[in-house]
């Protein structure tokens, strides 16, 4: 059952902070199926131990273990622990009985997404299959307001992402999965990487590789500067379906320096120096015993935990919260409104009508 709504409950938000400065832009990350466990505690002893979920055993102990917990997790999210924790806000971290959840009943990415972008949870969003969402998106309505209109875009890896969005009704500029940018208005570097996914084999499929949404993320901005971008990553959740803890481990540190790759972009770009708001999240959590890690599902136990962090101008650097309190992933939608100085819940119905 979906939790009684009590509107906008961010604790650290509620000050008159939050919209005194707002943020001109800002970047929205997610990183699919990543466990609140990794984040906060880093490798785990077990799995990284077992040589079925990682082969190499010894080459991930020297590059992500400690037996501090706080040296692992530095060790893995670098950026995270580094700058995000230091300058911004981190929820979920479930020792401390910060709890972030998703309130749909299953447990999986469209569902998730739908909760996050849409603040529904509609029972009818129900499996992951390409039908176009009839619920209102928050990136839809912000592009519908003035100082947002065409500058509202979406990078994603997996390519169901046009159908969550509803691409058809919103008029979102979305490059998702193996599609390549339009070559009319694309770059020299951009046609290069069109170039590349069409030419490697091993791309093929529904998502594509993480490496090519990001530097095609970022050539786009470098060139055409939105105000609000949705950067959706997806191998964490493909390597930990495979049962491979090693490539799960590997791929996040890789999504860690692409954060702190754009974060450096960001804060030596005029426009977007000091005037950025990153918000990054994820879709659902996994099952938290070793036996059922690599799943998730409304069966599973510990796949609606999630975590959510915050970092940008008008936000109060409060680091890891360590308060006993519950937040939702529906609450995303509007938070993410509230950061741009505009209000979602109430829009919504008036657009969905």
């Amino acid at each position: 059952m979906q939790p009684e709504r009590k509107g906008f409950i961010f604790p650290s938000l509620k000050s008159k902070k939050i919209t005194e400065k707002k943020a001109g832009n800002l970047f929205i990350i997610t990183i699919d199926g990543f466990r609140w466990q990794e984040i906060f505690t880093g490798a785990d002893a077990t799995l990284i131990n077992d040589v079925e979920s990682t082969a190499d055993t010894a080459t991930m102990k020297i590059l992500y273990w400690s037996n501090s917990e706080k040296e692992r997790r530095q060790k893995l999210m670098p950026f995270f622990w580094s700058i995000l924790a230091q300058k911004g806000q981190l929820y979920g971290n479930r020792d401390f009985k910060s709890k972030v959840n998703t309130s749909n009943l299953y447990a999986f990415s469209y569902p998730g997404y739908n909760e996050i972008f849409t603040g529904n949870t509609d029972l009818f969003v129900s499996s992951n299959k390409k039908k176009r969402n009839p619920n209102v998106n928050v990136l839809e309505y912000l592009n519908s307001k003035e100082e947002f209109k065409g500058k509202v875009v979406a990078f994603t890896s997996w390519d169901v992402f046009p159908y969550i969005l509803n691409e058809e009704r919103s008029g979102l500029l979305i490059n998702s999965g193996n599609e390549n940018m339009d070559t009319v208005s694309a770059t020299e570097k951009q046609k290069l990487i069109n170039k590349v996914q069409t030419e490697a084999v091993y791309n093929k499929g529904g998502s594509r590789k993480d490496e090519l949404t990001f530097i095609t993320a970022k050539e786009y901005i470098k060139h055409y500067k939105p105000k609000v971008m949705l950067l959706a990553l997806g191998e964490t959740d493909d390597y930990a379906h495979r049962g491979r803890y090693d490539l799960y481990l590997e791929h996040a540190n890789k999504v860690d320096g692409m954060l702190a790759e754009l974060w450096h972009w960001v804060q030596t770009t005029p426009g977007y120096a000091n005037n950025t708001t990153f918000l990054v999240t994820t879709d659902h959590g996994r099952g938290k015993q070793d036996k059922n890690w690599s799943s998730h599902s409304s069966f599973i136990s510990g796949s609606s935990q999630t975590w959510l962090a915050l970092m940008g101008p008008g936000l109060p650097p409060i680091g890891e919260v360590k308060d006993d309190q519950q937040l939702y992933q529906y609450q995303i939608a509007e938070l993410i409104a509230n950061l741009l100085g505009e209000e979602f819940a109430k829009e919504a119905i008036v657009l969905a009508r």
